[in-house]
């Protein structure tokens, strides 16, 4: 391949002081670390098998550049070679969430029925899970002020479905956590 060492140990002296130059150079190129350094690693190979041509070594930095740049260029055409057209789609389901969305626009408008106290009760209790406790320290109230004030926010919550959707409001006891239990 090479017929004067000279230029081998050439090569690996430049290849010595400017590959954390070049490193860096690769990965502006490829945001990945792992692809720059494979990135790096390809532009050295080609370029170490033209090293004997180039004849101003002080332009060595701009081909190899040019090389990682042509070799990115490969890749990215090669990614888009991989996605093979096909004449028939697969069948591909995609879950109806269209009920889930419905309870959920259903359960804001009706904590939006609640005071701000109570649903700030209803919120840390059932959607952040804190104690009676921690939601009366969280609130700045005491612990019995939590417990009744959940009690009467979740009764209010149960009419007010009741009311807006008789037909999916569970029976009393049913379908909400605290429903038909006591405040602790």
């Amino acid at each position: 391949m090479y017929k004067n060492p000279g230029d081998v140990l050439d090569f690996e002296e430049y290849v010595r002081t400017r590959q954390d130059a070049l490193l860096r150079s690769a990965r502006r190129l490829v945001g990945d670390p792992l692809d720059a350094q494979d990135l790096l690693q390809i532009a050295l190979a080609r370029t170490y098998l033209r090293w004997g041509r180039i004849a101003d070594k002080r332009l060595a930095d701009a081909y190899l550049r040019r090389v990682m740049i042509n070799t990115r260029t490969e890749w990215r055409r090669a990614r888009k070679l991989e996605e093979l057209p096909v004449g028939q789609l697969p069948d591909a389901s995609v879950e109806d969430s269209t009920g889930q969305h419905a309870d959920r626009d259903l359960l804001i408008g009706i904590m939006k029925t609640l005071t701000p106290q109570q649903r700030s009760v209803v919120v840390l209790r059932h959607w952040e899970q804190m104690s009676t406790d921690e939601t009366a320290s969280a609130l700045g109230m005491a612990p019995g002020t939590v417990k009744s004030t959940l009690y009467r926010s979740l009764a209010r919550l149960r009419e007010e479905l009741q009311r807006r959707d008789p037909a999916s409001a569970a029976p009393a006891g049913h379908g909400c956590p605290a429903a038909g239990r006591q405040p602790q």
